[in-house]
């Protein structure tokens, strides 16, 4: 960036847009050739040697400015005069963003060399600064992102290959660190297309990327351009803007802008010559009916104004409905992916002393109460999945009786849970006839007769007979039943004496859980639009009229709800998003969960949901489960 500068953020209700202009530098008033992939389209012309007529004519005669001059951040007035000093000091980066509280910006402090958070409110008024920690490394650049539930976030970009998401809490509230990120080790730009959910950072000398903006996603990258001659960029990448439709870039060495729309599932490019001798170095756009306006600012200040035209905002294919958990379990011991799935143990007669129980699959079983704090540990060996099925007869004592797959043995792993204090006790495990253990659902007879089916990684189901009649558990194989391809999660509906398996890349078969029956497998949903694999976790919710049938969707991080009775209608899916104001973020890569329509207590009208979470973010740490209430669900999805 020029040693001496001012960097001019235009606020108020349109678009905001940030440009970096010397100070002093004269005017041009003069059009400007441009050559164009689409002759004609481009039209560049001078507008300003200062900068603040140029941003003005883009945001409306309305608007004030946001300015970081030598004396620091100040505010302009409408005739472009410093109107107050909003916080003073030396930076050298300035983001802002609006919604519907006030205004938000964001920049670097380099005396502190902490990052700063600025917001004005819809009246204008202004809060207290707030310093975010020092990274740790110099900052490139910072831009805002907003999800779909109007949370908004700001990325920090380091020029070392790291950066940081931050939730940007609202007047009044802390700031918290969502995750860290892992970049180029060139990043220098960064700008975020909120309806794409698409984060772009330009790396020196080698391209663009595209990363996902969402925080409940992994790292992976797509390559939106190279420079020549892996791509078309002449030489490389510096200023990026969003635009409805994809991205702007600048090409600092080449003087060249380039536009890259997202049509078809690719990105279409166009890119136009910038006058010579110029080097451009800050760009900013924003769109109005079909029309993307776009400032341009080259190294001796001057700015050049143009508009593009056919701009086009790309379809949102996938919003989906979200509820909050209103709880979450500490993080399971170890980590990488580790927890898998949870069971629901509700206490016979006070409902606020209801177990969670959650696997650790590299460890162990984890036992929860519904605030989510860990009341035992037992560490038996890497088990996958766990169920649980009351009044088990174990010699002269009735236990509430739970079985996990150990894939250490590929055994059953049984524990006794105490049916007045819901305190877990490990009972040693019992040997299957399956070489690669994987899921396990438990079923149980009107006669009260208890079945463990685990399943292996090829296919194969085995139905075990449980006895503790004698004092000490068996296990008698009674039928096998097999899908084609990988399954995992299964689940029995009681009832109707219905087992529903589902296969992780195909979808959701179903057949009787009865031993002495058939044992062929009828459809109930294949992987489509809504269903996405892989089918994982899997439970019944038993409502009074109807029950329900809750899947992870783990393809898009959702949840899909199916009637559990033919012929299997689907009531739409979900997703359970961040929950801010208790600090627990959303959920996403769900491998197991289990759903009970017990009693909870108030807290937890019409029953409770428990997830597996395969990102922690918020901090980031290791997966734990979290604990969503029914009714939310029901209403969003419109059940009885």
């Amino acid at each position: 960036m020029h040693p001496v500068t001012s960097i001019i953020a235009v606020v108020g209700s349109a678009t905001l847009l940030v440009a970096c202009t010397e100070q002093g530098a004269d005017t041009r008033p003069e059009t400007l050739p441009a050559t164009s992939a689409t002759p004609g389209e481009l039209t560049l012309q001078v507008r300003s040697a200062n900068g603040i007529s140029a941003q003005r004519l883009i945001a409306g005669e309305q608007a004030g400015s946001l300015v970081i001059s030598s004396e620091g951040i100040q505010l302009l007035d409408s005739d472009d005069k410093p109107a107050a000093t909003a916080l003073p000091g030396y930076y050298d980066a300035l983001a802002v963003h609006q919604d519907a509280a006030g205004l938000i910006a964001a920049s670097h402090d380099l005396q502190r060399d902490q990052p700063v958070v600025l917001r004005w409110n819809a009246a204008g008024v202004a809060a207290a600064p707030e310093y975010l920690p020092s990274t740790g490394y110099p900052l490139e650049d910072l831009c805002f992102y907003q999800d779909q539930s109007n949370h908004d976030y700001l990325f920090l970009i380091g020029e070392e290959g790291l950066g940081q998401q931050w939730l940007i809490g609202e007047q009044g509230a802390t700031s918290r660190l969502v995750r860290n990120l892992h970049l180029p080790v060139g990043a220098k730009g960064c700008a975020v297309n909120t309806a794409l959910g698409a984060l772009f950072i330009s790396e020196e000398g080698i391209g663009i990327w595209q990363y996902a903006a969402h925080p409940e996603t992994d790292s992976t990258r797509s390559i939106v351009d190279l420079v020549q001659p892996w791509g078309t960029l002449p030489e490389g990448p510096e200023g990026l803007a969003a635009t409805d439709d994809g991205l702007l870039a600048l090409d600092t060495g080449s003087n060249s802008l380039h536009r890259y729309r997202w049509q078809n599932q690719q990105w279409q490019h166009d890119s136009w010559q910038l006058t010579e001798g110029s080097k451009p170095e800050q760009l900013s756009a924003r769109a109005v009916d079909d029309t993307l306006q776009v400032l341009i600012t080259d190294d001796n200040g001057v700015q050049l104004l143009t508009e593009l035209t056919g701009v086009t905002r790309p379809a949102n294919t996938d919003s989906l409905p979200e509820v909050l958990a209103l709880s979450q379990t500490q993080p399971v011991p170890h980590g990488g992916d580790a927890a898998d799935d949870p069971a629901i143990w509700p206490h016979p007669s006070i409902p606020e002393l209801a177990r969670v129980l959650g696997t650790d699959k590299r460890g162990g079983l984890g036992v929860y109460d519904l605030q989510g704090h860990e009341l035992q540990y037992l560490p038996v060996g890497r088990i996958n999945n766990v169920d649980l099925r009351k009044g088990f007869t174990l010699g002269d004592q009735t236990i509430d009786l739970a079985v996990a797959s150990n894939r250490d043995r590929n055994s059953l792993e049984l524990f006794a849970i105490d049916p007045a204090s819901g305190r877990v006790t490990g009972l040693g495990d019992l040997p299957t006839e399956l070489t690669d253990i994987y899921g396990l659902c438990m079923a149980q007879s009107p006669q009260g007769v208890v079945y463990a089916i685990p399943n292996d990684k090829d296919g194969r189901f085995i139905q075990y007979r449980l006895d503790g009649s004698s004092g000490q558990i068996t296990a008698k194989a009674v039928r096998q039943f097999k899908t084609d391809t990988q399954p995992e999660g299964c689940v029995a509906d009681d009832a109707r004496q219905t087992l529903f398996i589902g296969e992780e890349g195909v979808g959701i078969w179903t057949l009787s859980s009865a031993e002495d029956q058939p044992t062929e497998l009828a459809e109930v949903a294949r992987v489509s639009e809504l269903l996405h694999d892989d089918v994982e976790g899997m439970a019944v919710y038993q409502h009074q009229e109807r029950p329900y049938l809750i899947v992870s969707s783990q393809g898009n991080d959702s949840y899909v709800v199916f009637d559990a009775l033919p012929p299997y209608a689907a009531h739409g899916a979900f997703r359970i998003g961040l929950n801010a104001g208790q600090g627990i973020d959303g959920v996403s890569e769900t491998d197991g969960l289990e759903v009970s329509s017990a009693d909870f207590g108030a807290a937890w009208p019409g029953g409770l949901l428990v997830v597996q979470d395969g990102r922690k973010r918020l901090p980031e740490g290791n997966q734990n489960f979290k604990l969503v209430p029914w009714q939310p669900i029901a209403e969003l999805l419109q059940l009885p």
